[in-house]
């Protein structure tokens, strides 16, 4: 008899891990809070206009490759490479700069501003190859059973990167260029992670090789929730059962194994292993009532910063806009430096702008256009009082509008907001956090809250805030470590 395997969450850790599970014979089911899968990786469906709630392009798709590989299956969505990867402009100039991955299209772009540019990028691109190479092995794709078998694994790595941990990651990058655009347009990686380029380490500029060499953005054909989809398709043909709105509040265990999760219905849950696909802190707090992981204790923690986004249809084109856009203010450094502790301002360091629609033609009516904002704001450990989300959405469509030229505040014809609250509320996310704990040195590697649990054997987890960390390719990877310590379980 097959072991039957519960997975606790749908975002893309528990998808892939069932469907790694599955693919080897394991009767696996899922139970989810929402009403459909996906966690952060979801989708918004009204009026006749689709949105990516979440991620909205994605890298390293050769992680997807190697998940598909591993359960007999080939990659189950379609995907397209981005050219140019995205788009930035500056508050106040009428330059759009296109991040193109062929170094001398990319160089073009800052003939004037930043003297030697080819060079100065090969050089850092290096140094980051160089990072990546070198740790991503050791440090990122393997399990960890201790802190002291982490450090020695450190330890292997050419210890000519030491000075590199000693710095953030604005500090290294300006060590290569010199002008306020290279440095800003390089840095703005470090926001991928939930922080900001002044506290994120700089041994995470490795992150620019993987943007601009190694592996670049794709699109999904049909939107990112197509991933999800998808993968539901390959596990609904393995006998894989889902059970939505179904939230998890309490467990049942024997001695040193878990018998059951119960959810907020009286409803019990069993099996022979479990895997937590919530975050990794928050649930070992609030389920589990680990003292380790009470509110206290999760407060002290470094957590990612919030996301204002909001999902906007309009009734005209915008054949100005790219499909991906990075709008800079004039606060860059003042405002990264200080965004989880200064809520006030309304003008903020970068605002993210996705046309959905651009390449997606079903995701907005005819001769309309579906746009996707996300803007960094504090958590909700800095900022308790999102009354003034409209304040902040009226400055950023001003400024959108003035900067594209054309104003859409009179073409919106839908529109839907998710402040830290929603992202609190809907998704679990401890407080509003939107990529869960942050990297910073003390919580990577085996730092980071374990992907096995300390009490229960039978008991793993998967997501952002355990091992390796956040991003989907991230997740995926989780899955797979994952699933290496469920094998080694049963």
């Amino acid at each position: 008899m097959s072991k039957r395997v519960l997975i606790v969450g749908t975002g893309l850790g528990g998808l892939s891990t069932g469907l790694r599970l599955a693919s080897k014979g394991f009767k696996v089911i899922f139970v989810e809070k929402n009403k459909q899968p996906g966690g952060r990786l979801n989708q918004i469906k009204k009026d006749g206009f689709t949105f990516d709630v979440g991620p909205s392009f994605f890298s390293m798709p050769y992680e997807f490759e190697e998940l598909a590989n591993d359960c007999g299956i080939k990659i189950p969505f379609e995907f397209i490479e981005l050219d140019p990867l995205y788009t930035v402009n500056f508050s106040g100039s009428d330059k759009m700069f296109f991040l193109y991955k062929d170094i001398d299209k990319l160089s073009e772009q800052f003939n004037g501003i930043e003297p030697n540019f080819k060079e100065k990028f090969s050089a850092y691109i290096k140094k980051c190859s160089e990072l990546y190479n070198d740790t991503v092995d050791v440090a990122i794709k393997q399990n960890f059973n201790s802190i002291p078998t982490y450090l020695w694994s450190l330890l292997q790595v050419n210890p000519k990167h030491l000075p590199v941990l000693l710095k953030s990651f604005w500090q290294q990058v300006n060590s290569f260029f010199d002008s306020k655009e290279a440095r800003q347009i390089v840095s703005l990686i470090a926001f991928f992670l939930g922080r900001t380029p002044f506290d994120t380490n700089a041994i995470y500029t490795l992150l620019s090789y993987i943007e601009f060499v190694h592996a670049g953005y794709y699109n999904v054909k049909g939107g990112m929730y197509a991933i999800v989809d998808s993968l539901v398709d390959e596990l609904s043909k393995l006998d894989v059962s889902f059970n939505y709105e179904t939230e998890i509040t309490d467990f049942k265990y024997s001695k040193n194994k878990l018998t059951s999760f119960v959810d907020k219905n009286g409803g019990y849950w069993e099996a022979d292993v479990f895997v937590v696909n919530a975050d990794a802190a928050s649930f070992r707090g609030s389920v589990f009532k680990r003292k380790q992981f009470a509110p206290y204790k999760l407060n002290k923690m470094s957590w990612t910063m919030g996301y204002l986004t909001f999902y906007i249809g309009v009734n005209v084109k915008l054949p100005q806009v790219e499909h991906h856009n990075y709008f800079l203010g004039n606060n860059y450094e003042e405002y990264s430096r200080d965004v989880m502790k200064t809520p006030g301002t309304l003008e903020k360091p970068y605002y993210y702008v996705n046309v959905v629609s651009k390449h997606n033609n079903d995701c907005a009516p005819d001769g309309c256009e579906a746009l996707f904002f996300v803007c960094p704001v504090p958590n909700l450990l800095y900022k308790h009082d999102w009354t003034d989300k409209n304040d902040i959405i009226t400055s950023i469509i001003a400024d959108f509008s003035e900067r594209i030229k054309q104003d859409i505040s009179k073409n919106i014809v839908f529109q839907t907001v998710y402040t830290p609250e929603d992202w609190q509320n809907q998704f679990n996310l401890y407080k509003g956090a939107g990529l869960g704990l942050s990297h910073n040195m003390l919580q990577i590697g085996a730092f980071r809250p374990k992907n096995f649990d300390e009490k229960f054997i039978n008991t793993f987890y998967v997501g952002a805030s355990t091992i390796p960390g956040a991003g989907l390719p991230m997740a995926v990877i989780s899955s797979k470590l994952a699933s290496e310590r469920i094998m080694k379980y049963v």
